[in-house]
């Protein structure tokens, strides 16, 4: 008998290389986390050695369980659900291998540079420039396979946890390049495009986005799949669900803006230092 996973028609190489990579870079960067934690009680487990001073892994375990982690975690169910909802193949099989290679390399890159303290200093987005620009590459082509697929769907109406997926993919497009907006003074060494109080509002619209939509949109997309599928039930409403959506959208990221312009405001009248 067959099993969902042996679907001829649909790509599940790239599905199944993304869930290992998950299971992978999951027990990596939660054993940094343990070894952090660690240090903090011992300190002398950095072993008198740069790389490996909790200032250094640090940056290394956030980055490594929320983007090598869940982002893989998100690539690999986003691909299955796209399909599965939408009744076709992936547009590109290439393009979606090269999406797998080079979220790889991204995080093969960060845990080489991040040790060795080549960082812009930006939590949740402290890899230098030129990672920046292939974070960016990777991202816009996985916004067009993602996309590019639901847009020659078999089916008429786009199933809700698509619509998940696809506003964080757009969010976090816009996020990554407003915040990693950089002056390169060299290879390895870059500054921010933007100064003082800016830099730290942009830094901090991005981190909390980051969360709002990388770990929150991204996985309402996985479960709206995944729980009505294990459940054996369809969605209680889809109505509700669409309300559900739209709600999160309209007042999440903008919610956050008004914060940041209020204590902007509030930054020029009382010349608090950031």
């Amino acid at each position: 008998m067959s099993i969902a996973t042996d679907h001829p028609t649909y790509n599940y190489k790239v599905v199944r290389q993304f869930a290992i990579m998950t299971v992978v870079w999951g027990i990596v960067g939660m054993t940094v986390g343990v070894l952090i934690a660690a240090q903090l009680v011992w300190p002398a487990l950095n072993f008198d050695t740069p790389w490996l001073t909790y200032g250094r892994l640090r940056p290394l375990h956030t980055n490594a369980v929320i983007f090598a982690f869940g982002g893989c975690a998100l690539f690999a169910t986003s691909y299955y659900v796209v399909q599965r909802t939408c009744q076709t193949r992936l547009i590109s099989d290439g393009l979606a291998a090269f999406t797998f290679w080079g979220w790889q390399l991204v995080i093969v890159l960060a845990a080489i540079t991040l040790p060795l303290g080549l960082t812009s200093a930006k939590e949740y987005a402290e890899l230098e420039w030129p990672i920046d620009i292939l974070i960016t590459v990777v991202w816009v082509v996985y916004a067009i396979v993602f996309m590019g697929t639901v847009f020659k769907r078999k089916t008429a109406h786009i199933y809700v946890a698509n619509w998940f997926y696809m506003a964080f993919i757009l969010v976090i497009a816009v996020l990554h390049v407003v915040n990693s907006a950089a002056m390169p003074v060299s290879m390895w060494k870059s500054y921010s495009a933007y100064s003082g109080t800016i830099d730290a509002m942009v830094q901090w619209w991005y981190g909390h986005n980051a969360v709002g939509f990388f770990l929150t949109a991204g996985f309402l997309g996985m479960m709206y799949y995944f729980v009505p599928k294990q459940a054996n039930r369809p969605v209680y409403s889809y109505r509700l669900s669409i309300v559900h959506f739209w709600a999160l959208i309209a007042t999440y990221m903008w919610a956050v803006v008004t914060t940041c312009i209020t204590l902007h405001y509030q930054t020029g009248l009382s010349q608090w230092a950031w």
